[in-house]
């Protein structure tokens, strides 16, 4: 039975740099700049733009909404260029690139807008597009034509 004892000290003292390694969670403002996460201004807490575990980046939902009038552009066209810029700024202040994304989900309040968002949405992409869903809901907050979200992995 001694010499058990040490081979099991031995595994357990292995195990430890491999828990020391696990990843710290990030979190990122969105748009990549603006109020940091958890902060709280006069129209209530900022949310984080984006969540890191290890190499995963989880992107929240953004929408076409101007900061500086508090609402979408009245052209669609404008609004996904206005979405997916805001979508870059915060995957590349993470320090992933647009290539990196894996799955985006697209809210849209009109699917006859379907084109003009692709129109503008495969220009952010140098490689493969990700896996995407492009769904239609009633309305979105702020009247915003678009919500965007996605999932990036380094490395891929």
């Amino acid at each position: 039975m001694k010499s058990f004892a040490p081979g099991v000290l031995a595994l357990a003292l292995s195990a430890l740099p491999a828990l020391a390694a696990e990843p710290a969670i990030k979190h990122f403002p969105a748009g990549g700049a603006g109020l940091p996460p958890g902060a709280v201004s006069a129209a209530g807490p900022a949310f984080s733009g984006a969540v890191q575990a290890g190499a995963t980046l989880y992107v929240a939902g953004t929408t076409d909404v101007d900061r500086a009038t508090g609402k979408p552009p009245v052209d669609p066209k404008d609004g996904a260029r206005l979405v997916m810029d805001s979508i870059k700024r915060t995957v590349e202040g993470a320090g992933y690139s647009m290539d990196d994304l894996v799955w985006v989900q697209i809210f849209c309040s009109d699917l006859s807008l379907y084109g003009s968002f692709n129109d503008a949405y495969r220009t952010y992409f140098k490689g493969p597009l990700p896996a995407r869903a492009f769904l239609g809901v009633d309305h979105l907050l702020g009247g915003a034509h678009y919500e965007v979200m996605g999932i990036a992995v380094k490395g891929k």
